[in-house]
């Protein structure tokens, strides 16, 4: 084998590895992301629910519309 040969081949797994690295911390920060977002959707709904039962419908119960 000559110079140029080993040196392509140990190029080529180097960018694989960096490829890896850079795959395997994009995953990592999706994951956070996606993780930071449902945390987010949670808190939101809580506040919602408790803004409901804090604040309630102010007709709601007490008067019906009818027409005969």
């Amino acid at each position: 084998m000559n110079m140029n040969s080993i040196m392509g081949a140990q190029l080529n797994q180097l960018q694989h590895t960096v490829n890896l690295s850079m795959l395997k911390m994009i995953q990592n920060t999706q994951a956070a992301a996606a993780t930071t977002m449902i945390q987010d959707f949670t808190q939101a709904q809580q506040s919602i629910q408790q803004a409901t039962q804090a604040a309630p419908h102010p007709s709601l119960g007490k008067v019906i519309d009818m027409k005969v």
